[in-house]
């Protein structure tokens, strides 16, 4: 992975071990404007465990303006049976509110879409809240397609357990 620079003020940059405790930070950040601060249980020792560990499955990439972290994306691989292909999941994008409108969001989807042509991938994909128009026109405006027709489906915490229980 190779440092990207837009000519600016931007680096995109692979995260580091020692960026454990900046991308917890960022995630808690994402959640407190996704109203869903109160969901957060990871930990900067999650984080560094899976992202930095003897094998990680979960990957980073972090913004920076004139040095700083003014935000990252945090994505994994996925595979498309139809298409026989694997692709990018995007789990998490954020950027500094003070940040925005200087282009790093587009930066950050850009990065991840190049890595998917230089790859040969066949997907990116992520969520967007319904609610969050101006996330939902930007992803618009940069190609994004929204996939009305699916479901989320999820099972977690003791729904999990139970369906996980060996024998039932």
């Amino acid at each position: 992975m190779t440092s990207a620079s837009t000519g600016n003020s931007l680096t995109i940059r692979p995260a580091i071990a020692e960026d454990a405790a900046t991308i917890i930070g960022f995630i808690r950040a994402l959640a407190e404007y996704e109203k869903l601060a109160h969901e957060v249980v990871a930990t900067e020792a999650d984080i560094a465990r899976d992202l930095f560990g003897a094998d990680p499955k979960v990957y980073c990439e972090i913004a920076e303006w004139e040095g700083a972290p003014v935000g990252f994306t945090l994505w994994f691989y996925t595979y498309s049976t139809f298409q026989g292909r694997h692709g990018i999941w995007l789990e998490d994008l954020y950027v500094d509110p003070a940040m925005r409108g200087k282009g790093i969001g587009k930066a950050l989807l850009v990065d991840l879409a190049q890595r998917c042509v230089r790859e040969g991938l066949g997907r990116f994909e992520w969520w967007v809240l319904d609610w969050n128009a101006p996330s939902i026109d930007f992803y618009k405006s940069q190609g994004g397609v929204m996939q009305d027709e699916w479901t989320k489906v999820r099972v977690e915490g003791e729904a999990l357990a139970k369906l996980g229980q060996v024998g039932s």
